[in-house]
């Protein structure tokens, strides 16, 4: 018996080597790999600065960045996780008209990562606390894209005597999620976080998903790859999406728009939806969602009774992607008839281009 147990112990041993050999291994690739990450980050970040300026507010460091010269100065909002370079087709050809700054919110871009709730106010109290920093005190026309579009109605809530404008492009409204897509959200942070995991490990820089901009961005591609595969803007963007509730209640008890100038962008419904969600969502289900979506942004013009919508036709929800000069052109628009005086044409109308 125990020379039949002599062999069922050796492999037991070879067995257990061998494991303990593997997960070193994999120990050994995942700390490679992470250290390759965190070097090549660094590396990046030295050859190509921020293109604008840091500030410090309430101790910690704010990147803002501002082209032309003018009043009033547009400030853009970018989308959730998202730095100011998303406005590189925007921001240049806007300036040629007025003073128009982009920012980094805490722990994205180059601005440092902040302690405390990310709801709505605390969003715009920083903001306002970088462009005092930056001597500009107003007057404003804020810009904001997706989640965007909900920290600029908190920011004009907070600050009304700075604000002269607003521009939504596909902004999101202040509603409930529809149950289906509310189980989306949830399956997708599960897959956030194992993308945060695969980020950290530096997985996505060894399969060079770190160095390719988005098509269009040609002449900002080093401060992309600068800015890409970083750790923090996961953080930030569960930071955000936790407080996203009590932003939501914020912006919904703030007074409506009154006759505040708006102008309102919204994205092609009729497009094919994005992969994820035609995967995960019935077809009549995303069907009533553009509906829904095409209510809550006709909704929003209406908010103020200076407002006009202009549907983007073939545009996805990142008009300022596919449709920049679009976006331009309508926020030339708005500036230019705050400086003049006279309203834009079309008010309370919904026309698609």
């Amino acid at each position: 018996m125990q020379q039949n147990r002599k062999p069922e112990g050796r492999v037991r041993r070879i067995m257990r080597q061998t494991a303990l050999g593997l997960g070193g291994l994999v120990i050994l690739l995942a700390a490679s790999g992470a250290l390759y990450n965190t070097l090549e980050l660094h590396r990046l970040r030295a050859a190509y600065p921020p293109p604008g300026k840091i500030y410090a507010v309430d101790g910690h460091a704010m990147h803002l960045y501002c082209l032309g010269a003018g009043s009033p100065t547009v400030v853009l909002e970018s989308g959730r996780a998202e730095s100011l370079l998303v406005w590189g087709k925007v921001q240049p050809a806007l300036s040629r008209t007025t003073r128009v700054c982009s920012y980094d919110r805490a722990g994205l871009g180059w601005s440092e990562a902040t302690e405390g709730p990310r709801d709505s106010e605390h969003i715009a109290s920083q903001l306002h606390g970088l462009l005092a920093k930056a001597g500009i005190d107003g007057p404003l026309v804020l810009l904001g894209h997706s989640a965007g579009g909900l920290y600029i109605r908190g920011y004009r809530a907070r600050y009304p005597d700075q604000v002269q404008g607003l521009v939504f492009v596909d902004a999101t409204m202040p509603e409930k999620t529809p149950p289906h897509l509310a189980a989306l959200v949830h399956h997708e942070g599960l897959e956030v976080t194992i993308f945060q995991m695969a980020i950290a490990l530096g997985i996505p820089r060894l399969l060079g998903d770190c160095s390719t901009p988005p098509p269009g961005f040609d002449a900002t591609a080093n401060l992309w790859r600068a800015d890409a595969c970083k750790p923090s803007y996961v953080t930030a963007y569960k930071a955000e999406s936790k407080a996203w509730p009590l932003a939501v209640s914020e912006v919904e008890r703030a007074e409506g728009l009154d006759d505040l100038p708006i102008v309102v962008l919204s994205r092609d419904t009729h497009l094919p939806p994005p992969h994820n969600l035609a995967a995960a969502v019935p077809k009549t289900e995303l069907e009533q969602d553009g509906r829904n979506h095409d209510a809550a942004q006709e909704a929003l013009v209406h908010l103020s009774s200076r407002g006009r919508r202009i549907i983007a036709q073939g545009s996805s929800h990142y008009i300022h992607f596919d449709r920049p000069a679009l976006v331009v052109r309508e926020a030339r628009s708005l500036v230019q008839s705050l400086r003049t005086g006279r309203d834009q044409p079309g008010l309370g109308t919904t026309i698609t281009q």
